[in-house]
């Protein structure tokens, strides 16, 4: 069986078993996560199976970010994703298990757990470029709408005077956590692309900074020369 047959058999078992109301982590996220994976991996040496397994699960089980097990869902995961293979894909290569369960492991960024082989690089670098770029700037602020967290601090939008608070106000995710991305990619190209779509963010946070200010048509440098150097 080829790679293409293999994602389609995946994709029908997630259409009539994984119906969920998140639209960060439906099919269409694990698609977009593959076809990251795909461009990645063409510079890369990597199991495509295992790729695209891990690629198709990481998120069969997704907590939310203010469950108190959140750091534990790729783990959960990845034992879900065996039980799934072994369940209803029996012909899948038993040899690949262990390398597709650390790979889902491995992708979470609250997890913490650091990839010890190319797919889990792979997977890894694929699913946190979802976070970034336009994809990246409507999750983060549709993530927080349904979680009830205000888009920024009016006083203090950029948190020049107080604690950076992520739960409090979503535009503090782009400091906790998105800019800080292009740091943590494992591949060359993860890096590069990384690196383009948070740019996009940052003239997101430009534009949004010189509104704020009663500038409709203008950018807001400081912030531009505050945080590029950090990308």
């Amino acid at each position: 069986m080829n790679i293409l047959q293999w994602q389609q058999r995946f994709e029908a078992w997630l259409k009539d078993n994984h119906a969920t109301d998140d639209a960060a982590h439906d099919i269409s996220h694990f698609r977009r996560v593959w076809q990251s994976a795909q461009h990645i991996m063409a510079e890369e040496t990597a199991d495509p199976l295992v790729v695209l397994t891990a690629c198709y699960f990481h998120d069969i089980v997704s907590l939310p970010k203010n469950h108190p097990e959140r750091s534990r869902s790729s783990q959960l995961a990845a034992q879900k994703t065996l039980q799934i293979l072994a369940a209803f894909f029996p012909e899948f290569p038993g040899s690949c298990y262990s390398a597709v369960a650390h790979a889902i492991e491995a992708h979470s960024f609250s997890a913490n757990i650091a990839p010890q082989t190319q797919e889990a690089k792979i997977v890894q670098d694929a699913d946190r470029l979802e976070a970034l770029g336009a994809i990246g700037l409507a999750r983060v602020f549709a993530i927080s709408g349904s979680l009830g967290v205000a888009l920024f601090d009016a006083n203090d939008p950029f948190a020049d005077h107080r604690p950076l608070n992520d739960k409090a106000w979503a535009l503090d995710h782009f400091q906790t956590k998105l800019l800080r991305l292009p740091d943590t990619m494992q591949t060359e190209k993860g890096r590069e692309l990384a690196r383009h779509n948070a740019e996009f963010l940052l003239q997101f946070m430009a534009k949004l900074s010189a509104e704020l200010q009663g500038d409709s048509a203008g950018m807001d440098e400081h912030v531009l020369s505050r945080f590029r150097p950090h990308l």
